[in-house]
């Protein structure tokens, strides 16, 4: 039996049933009397709930009071920056409902203005606002700060936004930090991998307030919805939009939500839209270890190189310097330096090859038992400051990643991704027999809301995707098949770092800034060098 039933049905007046049924004529009215038809008053239509949201005006003020690290308080020295709040509403399928807010920063055009600039720095869990603050002395030198204001916001849960994502303590994050015990494979290290997982997503829930239903509209999905209440509170008709990294799947989630607001749009680092999370995982391993051989023929050309004069073995070299500290750490300060932590400073610096110096430097000092100078490679990845304090942009990075993702449960396929990692980058390869674990985001509290597809954005305006052949990591592939997807055009930076625009290399900021300003995109095919 369907589950549907009619509601409606045809119900004739009583006067007519009874006159059909006799074969009297039916009573005339009397002379001169009007027979009037009065029709019921339309309903009123139920407020709308979105209304107000959209009607709001930010109310611009100090941005000191918004920092939240030591990152945002340097940052928001810069002047001439204004912060407001913007109030969202917690679940958008209850507009009604929990409101939470949205910190927001703008740096004022200095010449002509055509409108806002927004923009995001990925992550996810990367702020907005202090971005902007950094990208608003870079623009203002040029023609993108004189015609924009440059905006910049933290998403939903992150930074100065409110509530904030909130998992581990200083504390807790340190420990595990320091830990290198996963690294054994055995079935009690996989066990032990599994409980920290789950207990992570259930410390998540309890610190965060509103507990899971923050986390369960944390995503993408509901930052693009976010994103659009800013552009009407900013007073613009149209977004003008630029998005790094993460930041591209922002970008493209808001044109899919709402085709017809979209002005402008620079998606710079691309993460492929295709891709589910080992997918995007396994790309982004493959260009660390593509960025890490660019270090070692670097390197071997330094005369004081620490891996040595033959790129060919760098990977060895640093494999042999970096093993021993899963059983022995080394004093780094007044903390000990980690296996994880070297790990995570190469990282680190596979992002700008500004920080190679750092990182060889690092490797030096480490044949010396030291870890002064890779713990604080570290440290900025992780966003500790020098107080013990850390930036929740871990917290952010895994809460989102878990509810914008499938879950991931079939261990072959954890099992061939750690496979395929240790071949693609084998310096992070620790020599361990690799347990397949499930991650956090499968025991992750609340379902995932988004699935990996292409985007249908229909209707458009086309858009400028730029793309670093060697960028570590958001593969060059991802802007390529970004670019097709979106029926945008391809502008290729030919370096090693994450991201480029507006960063000073004139090929890419000329041709970026003019689309931005006129809507002319470069000729097919261009590329930028330094």
């Amino acid at each position: 039996m369907s589950p549907f039933r009619s509601v409606f049905a045809v119900v004739l007046p009583l006067a007519l049933v009874t006159a059909a049924c006799s074969a009297e004529e039916p009573p005339k009215p009397p002379p001169h009397t009007a027979v009037e038809s009065v029709a019921p008053p339309a309903p009123t239509p139920p407020p709308d709930p979105m209304a107000g949201f959209y009607a709001q005006k930010l109310a611009w003020g100090e941005c000191a009071p918004f920092a939240t690290s030591e990152d945002s308080r340097a940052a928001f020295r810069v002047p001439d920056l204004e912060c407001a709040r913007l109030s969202v509403p917690l679940d958008y399928a209850k507009p009604e409902a929990e409101k939470i807010s949205i910190g927001v920063l703008r740096h004022k055009a200095v010449g002509e203005r055509i409108g806002s600039l927004v923009l995001n720095p990925g992550g996810p869990g990367g702020s907005g606002m202090v971005a902007a603050a950094g990208i608003a002395v870079q623009a203002a030198k040029g023609e993108a700060g004189k015609r924009f204001d440059i905006v910049g916001f933290d998403p939903r849960g992150v930074g100065a936004s409110e509530p904030r994502i909130r998992c581990l303590t200083d504390a807790e994050r340190d420990a595990d930090r320091a830990d290198d015990s996963e690294t054994d494979g055995s079935p009690e290290g996989v066990t032990k991998q599994e409980n920290e997982a789950r207990d992570f997503g259930a410390k998540c829930a309890e610190r965060t307030e509103h507990g899971t239903a923050m986390l369960a509209n944390l995503g993408t999905r509901d930052v693009a919805k976010d994103l659009d209440l800013l552009r009407a509170a900013l007073g613009d008709q149209k977004l003008t939009y630029l998005g790094y990294s993460y930041g591209t799947q922002i970008g493209y989630t808001y044109a899919e939500a709402f085709p017809d607001k979209v002005r402008a749009m620079v998606l710079d680092g691309a993460v492929d839209p295709g891709q589910d999370a080992l997918e995007s995982n396994l790309a982004q391993v493959t260009g660390f270890g593509k960025a890490f051989g660019e270090f070692a023929k670097w390197c071997a050309e330094q005369p004081d190189c620490a891996l040595g004069r033959d790129p060919a073995g760098a990977t060895k070299a640093f494999q042999d310097l970096t093993r021993p500290l899963i059983e022995k750490p080394v004093p780094a300060g007044d903390r000990k330096l980690s296996y994880e932590d070297v790990g995570t400073a190469a990282v680190q610096a596979m992002y700008s090859q500004q920080l190679w110096k750092q990182l060889n430097a690092g490797l030096a000092e480490l044949k010396q038992q030291r870890g002064d100078k890779l713990i604080a490679l570290a440290d900025q990845y992780n966003e500790r400051g020098a107080d013990g304090r850390y930036g929740a942009i871990q917290d952010a990075f895994t809460a989102i990643n878990c509810v914008d993702n499938p879950k991931i449960t079939d261990k072959n396929r954890i099992a061939e991704f750690l496979k395929k990692s240790n071949e693609a980058a084998p310096f992070l390869d620790d020599g361990k027999p690799d347990g397949a674990a499930l991650d956090t985001c499968a025991f992750w509290p609340v379902e995932h809301t988004s699935e990996p597809r292409t985007p249908k954005v229909d209707g458009v305006p086309p858009v400028l995707v730029i793309s670093t052949t060697n960028d570590p990591a958001t593969p060059y592939e991802a802007g390529v098949n970004l670019a097709k997807a979106m029926n945008g055009s391809l502008l290729t930076f030919e370096g090693t770092q994450h991201t480029v625009f507006l960063q000073g290399v004139p090929c890419v900021d000329d041709a970026g800034t003019d689309y931005l300003i006129s809507g002319t995109l470069p000729p097919a095919n261009t590329r930028c060098t330094t």
